[in-house]
């Protein structure tokens, strides 16, 4: 950067001193697109939604002019909070933020569920000028029964939100928006709030949901996005290189990363917890130096894994998606998926990860282990390719988190008039005024609140409920599986499912966890903890996981594929070529070009719509409005088809949907089946009268666009021919 710039370059609306670390601190001579077109907006106190792929400067772009805001306005205290949705990811940018704000001679520092006693007494007494944190750990303060909250975020002025889509996509958002609503209200101000984000399909829409409130006093917003693609050095295009390998297994999969790119650092994918651990065993076997992160590590763990990958060279990490997100592993050459993520977003937040070094270029390399994720992958590809972004939708009706912040503003302000409580959620749109007072009453009626007169302040059932641990479970709005510890002398290795602790093994007792084979010595079940040695076998790996729907693009570009459609700019290997023909041949009787399929088959009667899960789930409902007694009761729907009963022809299914078309032609009102087990997966629904809890389940599993194009497909039973038509 030099001197003599126009009056009208956003770089010199930057606080001098900003401007002077920029140049010779960073030893930057420009800034980038999207943080150039950032500052005006930013420093006028406008909205925003920054959209640029990760490592795209999408941290410094808000952070420049919120700083030149807090010198040129003299913020003081914790004027700006800085909202993750992962602690590493917040422990990882700490001390960036914390340069950042040193240049003007103020504070960054860290809060969330990892943060020791001793820095949380030290962090009320010094508010640090920025305050790094999670949604559950904002909710923690404003409840404190020992702080004032007031005291810790009176002064906020500005949010930024990194990962908001992460945020977005299920009820942590809609809990992220109704703490930020409580700290509007404690500081008596609308909050700056500016998100950050990579490529989604709906950025405007997302701007508008993280605005919050549907009120008159909404501020002005606008979404600022640089454009999701691998640029070189002169800022021309370059193409990622994307390749599909079909492998077969797991130990093959791992023979593959261990064979190709050696002497270079390689972020590899899977998909569970228990993949990650038998590729992490399989790779150290192999002699492969190999690093292990997923949710079920211990903090401890991760944090260790991921510094000395960071430091590595010639070496592998083997994770889940919590890797996905922007954490700073180190100047990464490859990327590597096993099997395949269930979005498009997911696939370019990983291909993101590539390319940051100067002269190199975005690259992923997926191994598909199944047919299936041969197939999903190809789809996956083809979507891309096609430039779909899944649009981030906020789930519908999110009473239980409204019920959740009924208990949750009883306990920050002790007692609540029944009649207004929800007030202080400034207008956010959780739910119907119907809903607020069925909510009330229902737990007044359990016991969950207590009331006197015209107020109501918690009652014993929540208390029971929800209070061990200073009411820790109601913080978070998401459900977690019980877990065993899993320790090693004083150091907690990570959680196993209990699964892997009853079920019946001959010889010794080996879990797998970390990347490594340890002896079980002792199990604690009144503490659920289990004491471990290092054993030289790998040993067994399980968590329970929920399978969750794909989208109607997704499956419908599956069906594309096994029609033959492959993407142009993806290269496929020859195995995966020469595999294709066969998985070809096993779904030649379940897709056609034009119809959906009824196919009969050992006694069993399937209807390949090829929907998505929300939109069979809809199907369903539909047929069984007009006749019950269609649908197999023993085998209902997945994701590609729906079980019908064996008797069941293609001319009944057809007689069946003209009669929906003419009952219910846009579907409405229809609501997919919920059992007791799936309620139960809804946190919080203890907390909304049983048939609102259920409604509200009905409403998530709905996707009626998807139901109502395949309803407008001939239905057809399969017959041999030359493409298995009909």
């Amino acid at each position: 950067m030099t001197d003599g710039r126009e009056a009208a370059d956003p770089f010199q609306v930057l606080h001098p001193v900003v401007q002077h670390h920029i140049v010779n601190t960073l030893g930057w001579t420009s800034l980038r697109p999207l943080q150039s077109q950032a500052i005006e907006p930013i420093v006028a106190g406008q909205d925003a939604l920054l959209l640029a792929p990760t490592a795209g400067g999408k941290t410094e772009a808000a952070l420049f002019p919120l700083l030149t805001r807090m010198a040129a306005d003299d913020w003081r205290g914790t004027s700006v909070l800085y909202v993750c949705p992962l602690r590493a990811l917040l422990n990882n940018l700490e001390p960036r933020l914390s340069a950042y704000a040193g240049w003007l001679g103020r504070t960054a520092a860290v809060r969330h569920g990892d943060t020791k006693q001793s820095v949380r007494r030290r962090l009320t007494i010094e508010h640090p000028d920025v305050l790094l944190t999670t949604p559950e750990s904002l909710e923690s303060m404003l409840v404190s029964a020992v702080t004032d909250p007031r005291s810790l975020l009176s002064d906020v002025r500005a949010v930024v939100v990194d990962e908001i889509h992460a945020f977005a996509g299920d009820d942590r958002g809609w809990h992220l928006l109704a703490v930020l609503a409580r700290v509007s209200e404690i500081a008596g101000r609308r909050l700056q709030r500016i998100g950050l984000s990579a490529t989604v399909g709906n950025a405007t829409e997302l701007l508008s949901w993280f605005q919050g409130s549907t009120s008159a006093d909404r501020g002005v917003g606008q979404v600022i996005s640089l454009e999701i693609g691998n640029r070189s050095n002169e800022g021309s295009v370059v193409e990622p290189s994307i390749e599909i390998d079909y492998v077969a297994s797991l130990v093959n999969a791992a023979k593959v990363i261990f064979a190709l790119h050696t002497g270079e650092k390689r972020l590899v994918f899977a998909e569970t917890r228990a993949n990650v651990e038998v590729l992490a065993n399989q790779l150290r076997r192999l002699g492969t130096e190999t690093y292990v992160s997923h949710s079920s590590l211990s903090s401890d763990e991760r944090r260790r894994a991921e510094q000395a990958f960071a430091e590595a060279r010639d070496c592998v990490i083997v994770s889940t998606s919590t890797l996905e997100l922007g954490i700073d592993v180190g100047d990464l050459d490859r990327v590597i998926q096993v099997g395949t993520p269930q979005t498009v977003a997911s696939f370019l937040q990983r291909l993101g990860r590539t390319g940051r070094r100067p002269g190199s270029s975005r690259n992923l390399l997926f191994l598909a282990v199944t047919d299936d994720e041969l197939v999903q992958t190809t789809a996956l590809a083809l979507l891309w390719e096609e430039g779909f972004v899944e649009p981030v939708v906020p789930p519908p009706l999110p009473r239980h988190v409204l019920a959740q912040q009924l208990v949750a503003l009883a306990l920050q302000k002790r007692a609540l008039p029944r009649g207004s409580w929800w007030q202080p959620l400034g207008g956010l749109a959780l739910g119907s005024d119907v809903d607020r007072e069925l909510i009330t009453d229902w737990m007044v009626q359990t016991g969950h609140l207590d009331v006197d007169g015209p107020m109501v302040f918690v009652g014993p059932e929540a208390e029971k409920q929800f209070g061990r641990r200073h009411f820790l479970e109601l913080l978070s709005v998401f459900t977690s599986s019980p877990q065993f510890t899993i320790v090693h002398g004083r150091t907690e290795i990570g959680q196993v499912d209990p699964f892997v602790l009853v079920r019946k093994v001959t010889g010794p007792r080996v879990l797998a966890l970390a990347g490594r084979g340890w002896l079980v010595t002792a199990i604690d079940w009144a503490r659920r903890r289990a004491h471990v040695e290092p054993a030289d076998v790998s040993g067994a790996a399980r968590w329970i996981s929920v399978g969750q729907p794909q989208t109607h693009e997704f499956v419908d570009a599956q069906r594309r594929v096994l029609l033959g459609a492959l993407p142009t700019r993806t290269r496929l290997s020859r195995r995966a070529i020469e595999h294709l023909p066969a998985v070809h041949a096993e779904y030649l009787n379940r897709v056609d070009a034009d119809s959906t399929l009824v196919v009969t088959d050992a006694g069993r009667t399937r209807w390949w719509t090829w929907a998505g899960g929300r939109a069979n789930a809809i199907l369903v409902a539909a047929l069984e409005s007009v006749d019950p007694t269609l649908v197999d009761d023993d085998y209902v729907y997945d994701n590609r088809q729906i079980g019908l009963r064996s008797s069941v022809g293609a001319h009944d299914l057809r007689r069946t949907v003209h009669e929906v078309q003419a009952r219910v032609s846009d579907l409405a009102g229809l609501r997919p089946f919920v059992s007791d087990r799936a309620l139960e997966q809804l946190k919080f629904s203890e907390l909304l009268p049983p048939d609102l809890a259920r409604d509200t389940l009905q409403s998530r599993l709905a996707d009626r666009e998807g139901a109502i194009r395949v309803l407008a497909r001939p239905i057809a039973t399969w017959v041999p021919g030359p493409r298995g038509g009909a």
